[in-house]
C-alpha cells in the first residue's frame, strides 16, 4: 500500500484543501498529521486565546476526517523530526504541506525538506492554501511585491482565483500509527471569557449565515461599531477553517456591493501576505523608516499600561481594548483607532502595540497584525502616513449613539449620547462617582508631540 503524509499547519479544514486532495490521489493511505512543536511557543505564537481556538479547530478536523473513515495524528516535538519519523515508519513516499510565508514557515520547510533528503521521500509544498492568490502570483514590472494596495487590488480582481475542491468523500489511514490526544480546549489556561468557538464547522456555518443574513448590508454597516455587521471570519481565516479561496468565491455567487467589499477586505489581507512574503523582517522592522524616536521612560510606560488595560479616559478607545480582552478579537474599526491613539496620539512604537494584540486575538497573525499596525503607524504601505484619527470623530462617526462604548465601558452607561464620547464634560463630581478616567493626554497636545517627532510641525 502506497502512503503519503499531508502536514498540518495553518489549514485545518477538509474542504478545498490542495495538500490533502493531492495526498490522497498519489497514494493508497494517508496519514494527516499534525505537529505541536515547542518552537512554535518559543517564537511567542502560542497565546493562550490561539491555543484554544487551535484546540477547537483540531478536533473539528478530527471528528472531520473520523467521518470520512480516517482521523488526525496529532505528534509533539520538532516538526522535522515528527515528519521523518513519520516517513520512516509508514513508508511514505511524498510529505504535502501548504507554502508558508513567514520567516517561521519557511524555516520549517527547509528543515523538512533537509529531514526528508535521505529519506527517498518528496516534499511536496502547495501554493495558495491559506490566501486567494498565491504571493508572487500577481507582481509590478521591475519588483517582486506590490507596495500599494489600489494597483494591487486591480490586478488581483482581474485574476481568478482557483476553484475550490471538494471535501473527500473518505480517508484511509494506515493502522498502528501512535500520537498524542487531541488538544482540548478545556486545558488551556487563561482564555478570553467570550472567545468564539474554533473549528471548520463552525467557520463553514458563520460564513454560510453571514452571507445570508448580513452580506447585503456590509458596505454600509462594516464600520459600525455598535451594529457589529462585519463576519468575524478572521480567526478562522487565520487557522485555516475557511479557505479564503471558497469565501471569495462564494460571496461572488451572492453578489452585490456588499459582497464585493467582503472580497476586497480579502484581496487586503492577501496583500499583506504578499508584502511578508517579500519582505519577511517587515514583522518586526519597519517598511518604511519614518525615523522615529518613539517615546520611553516612565511616564510612556505608565501610558502604555492604561492604553493595555482600557483606561485611557477615551471611551472608544477604551471600549475597544475591552472588547479585545474579554473577546480575544477586535472589531476592524475599533483596531484602526485603538493603534492610531497609541503610535501617533501617545507616539508608542507600534511593536508594543502589536505585541499585546497578539497575546490576545485569535486571529494573531504574523502578516495582518504587524503590517497593519506598520500601516496605522505610518511606517508601512499607506500613502498618507502621517494621518492621525481623532477618537473623538471617529466615535461620533462609527458608533453614532454610543451603544458601542456603553457595552464595554459600564462606568458611562447612563451617560446621555450627546457625552458618551467625551465625559470629561460631564460635571466633575459625577465623573469622580463614575470611576472613569480623566484622559490621559489632550488630543492637542498628542497631535503637537506627533507632528513635531515627524517633522510636520
Amino acid at each position: 500500500m502506497s502512503v503519503s503524509v499531508v502536514l498540518f499547519t495553518s489549514d485545518l479544514r477538509v474542504h478545498d484543501h490542495p495538500p490533502l486532495r493531492a495526498a490522497l490521489s498519489s497514494a493508497d493511505e494517508v496519514v494527516p498529521l499534525f505537529v505541536r512543536d515547542p518552537a512554535v511557543d518559543r517564537a511567542g505564537f502560542a497565546a493562550p486565546n490561539r491555543l484554544a481556538f487551535l484546540a477547537d479547530c483540531l478536533t473539528d478536523l478530527d471528528a472531520g476526517l473520523r467521518s470520512r473513515g480516517g482521523r488526525l495524528v496529532v505528534r509533539s516535538g520538532d516538526t522535522a523530526a515528527e515528519v521523518r519519523a513519520v516517513v520512516r515508519r509508514t513508508g511514505a513516499a511524498e510529505v504535502h504541506v501548504a507554502a508558508g510565508y513567514t520567516a517561521f514557515a519557511r524555516r520549517r520547510e527547509e528543515e523538512l525538506r533537509h529531514a526528508l533528503a535521505d529519506e527517498d521521500c518528496r516534499l511536496c509544498v502547495h501554493e495558495g492554501v491559506s490566501s486567494v492568490l498565491p504571493p508572487g502570483e500577481v507582481t509590478p514590472q521591475g519588483s517582486d511585491h506590490f507596495a500599494v494596495f489600489t494597483p494591487y487590488h486591480r490586478r488581483w480582481e482581474a485574476t481568478r482565483p482557483r476553484e475550490p475542491l471538494a471535501a473527500p468523500r473518505s480517508v484511509r489511514v494506515p493502522d498502528g500509527l501512535d500520537g498524542d490526544p487531541v488538544p482540548a480546549r478545556s486545558a488551556v489556561a487563561s482564555v478570553s471569557e467570550g472567545l468564539a468557538a474554533g473549528g471548520e464547522g463552525e467557520g463553514r456555518k458563520r460564513l454560510t449565515g453571514w452571507l445570508a443574513r448580513h452580506a447585503d448590508e456590509y458596505e454600509d454597516r462594516h464600520d459600525d461599531l455598535a451594529g457589529d455587521a462585519t463576519s468575524r471570519l478572521s480567526p478562522y481565516l487565520h487557522f485555516g477553517a475557511v479557505s479564503a479561496a471558497e469565501a471569495v468565491h462564494r460571496a461572488r455567487e451572492r453578489g452585490g456591493a456588499g459582497a464585493e467589499a467582503f472580497v476586497r477586505q480579502l484581496c487586503w489581507r492577501d496583500f499583506h501576505l504578499q508584502v511578508l512574503a517579500a519582505r519577511p523582517d517587515t514583522a518586526t522592522a519597519d517598511y518604511r523608516p519614518r525615523h522615529d524616536r518613539w517615546r520611553s521612560g516612565k511616564r510612556a510606560e505608565e501610558d502604555l499600561t492604561a492604553w493595555r488595560e482600557g483606561r485611557t479616559g477615551y471611551p472608544v478607545v477604551d471600549a475597544a481594548m475591552r472588547q479585545l480582552a474579554h473577546e480575544g478579537w477586535m472589531h476592524n474599526r475599533g483596531r484602526l483607532i485603538a493603534a492610531s491613539f497609541l503610535t501617533k496620539t501617545l507616539y508608542l512604537d507600534w511593536r508594543e502595540g502589536a505585541r499585546h494584540f497578539l497575546g490576545l486575538l485569535a486571529d494573531g497573525d504574523v502578516a495582518e497584525n504587524q503590517l497593519n499596525w506598520q500601516w496605522v503607524a505610518g511606517t508601512g504601505t499607506d500613502t498618507r502616513p502621517h494621518r492621525v484619527l481623532n477618537p473623538v470623530l471617529q466615535a461620533k462617526k462609527y458608533d453614532r449613539y454610543g451603544a458601542y462604548v456603553r457595552r464595554w465601558v459600564p462606568e458611562l452607561a447612563d451617560v446621555p449620547v450627546a457625552l458618551v464620547h467625551e465625559p470629561w464634560r460631564l460635571d466633575p463630581s459625577d465623573r469622580a462617582d463614575r470611576g472613569y478616567p480623566e484622559p490621559i493626554v489632550t488630543l492637542a497636545d498628542g497631535l503637537a508631540r506627533f507632528r513635531e517627532a515627524r517633522g510636520r510641525d
